[in-house]
């Protein structure tokens, strides 16, 4: 991995396989006036996600709950570092009336890191995930939370009570890269949370995901998909890492999209009740229908007989 603290290189053009449109349907616009209304940030934006085109058009959007300034600064992350403005008490109850007003049958809400707060921002988790159950009983609800250094136990603790039907957490890269790329973090500390996560509460679906093209090797990748699988997690994503500005992380590599595919096939193998991988792969993107996939692979599943 290049020095970081280096002049910025050119960036890597762009394979065919990763070029998309750029949005220009009214409807995207409806969807991103509506966030601008209701002073909701979207990690679609801030994160200068690929596929907003297509699913503003589609009015889904994934909320980013907490401010749009995180208090760490990984290699690969688009959003703002800093000291970040004290939490919006109306956001829970703008999250969903966002939800109705956009007819989701499903709904995926992170958030920036907040190290600064107490719980960690696992609060406010709470508060969206009631606010949503009130106004939205229908909608199924997916979030997205960041580590909790340091609060772990107590924000899935509080979080999993909520009762959300999927917790995703991403480990983002293998263990190698962490000192670069996810410096702030620790991956033994991700894998563990959603193993509490299933501990608190076997019903809950937990997700995880990681990007593709960081440098990492074939058998790195292998062995992650083992650890999740030990963690019990249900569902992978896969999906190209591209470099948001030239001060970020650099692209090692465009992978294929019959690497992915493979992948996605040995990830399948393994156990896994849900798995999607490809270029454009994001950990909401055609959230909606992967959970209702994982659903029926569940109910599909044979009952296991109780231990002995």
């Amino acid at each position: 991995m290049n020095d970081l603290s280096a002049a910025p290189q050119p960036r890597r053009r762009k394979p065919d396989w990763i070029r998309v449109k750029a949005p220009t349907s009214p409807i995207y616009g409806e969807t991103r006036e509506l966030m601008r209304s209701l002073n909701l940030n979207t990690v679609c934006e801030e994160a200068a996600c690929p596929n907003i085109g297509e699913c503003w058009t589609k009015k889904h959007a994934t909320v980013m709950i907490l401010g749009d300034v995180c208090t760490r600064a990984c290699a690969f992350c688009n959003v703002r570092t800093g000291m970040p403005r004290k939490v919006d008490d109306a956001e829970p109850g703008h999250v969903a009336e966002a939800a109705a007003r956009l007819g989701l049958e499903h709904i995926v809400v992170t958030s920036v890191d907040r190290d600064d707060l107490p719980d960690g921002g696992a609060g406010q988790f709470v508060r969206v995930i009631r606010a949503l159950r009130r106004a939205t009983p229908a909608t199924t609800i997916e979030i997205l939370t960041p580590d909790f250094r340091g609060k772990m136990q107590a924000a899935v603790e509080a979080i999993t009570a909520a009762g959300p039907d999927v917790y995703n957490h991403n480990l983002e890269t293998v263990p190698r890269l962490y000192p670069t790329i996810r410096p702030g973090a620790r991956y033994y500390a991700s894998l563990r949370l959603l193993e509490q996560v299933k501990r608190h509460d076997p019903a809950i679906f937990t997700k995880s995901g990681v990007m593709l093209g960081l440098g990492e090797e074939r058998l790195e990748v292998h062995q992650v998909m083992d650890d999740m699988r030990c963690a019990d997690i249900d569902f992978l994503t896969m999906g190209q890492y591209l470099q948001p500005t030239p001060h970020h992380a650099e692209v090692a590599e465009f992978v294929t999209p019959q690497t992915f595919a493979a992948y996605g096939a040995i990830a399948r193998s393994k156990g896994f009740l849900q798995v999607a991988s490809s270029p454009l792969t994001r950990s909401s993107y055609h959230a909606g229908d992967d959970f209702r996939r994982m659903r029926a692979a569940r109910e599909a599943r044979p009952a296991q007989a109780p231990a002995a």
